[in-house]
């Protein structure tokens, strides 16, 4: 039932991220980022493998400050997993879909 990843901004977060029903993949990324291309693919492919148990969502930094700052953003690609107000992991830097699913089997295996 996945719907793909979603894009959004500061503007809808509160409503895409914070009041989501489901665990939120939230994907941080720049339009001049060579590694961000890299990642891009593994995004999609997280959306299709776990999109019945996770929302994933992208955010282009520059556009949208007051998240990348919330989320203490220092580099990208950078990923986090939220569930509400919840910061359940975080990474920065290029991942493997590999490492990714090993991330998200792990936080989904505890619950």
């Amino acid at each position: 039932m996945s719907t793909g990843v979603i894009t959004i901004t500061d503007a809808n977060f509160e409503t895409e991220v914070l009041k989501a029903d489901l665990p939120v993949l939230l994907y941080f990324w720049a339009s001049w980022c060579g590694p961000c291309q890299l990642m891009s693919p593994v995004i999609n492919q997280t959306a299709n493998k776990y999109g019945d148990r996770l929302k994933v969502v992208k955010m282009e930094i520059d556009p949208n400050p007051s998240t990348v700052k919330k989320f203490q953003v220092e580099g990208v690609p950078a990923i986090r997993l939220v569930q509400g107000e919840k910061l359940l992991a975080s990474t920065e830097g290029v991942m493997s879909k590999d490492k990714l699913i090993s991330l998200l089997d792990e936080y989904f295996n505890k619950n």
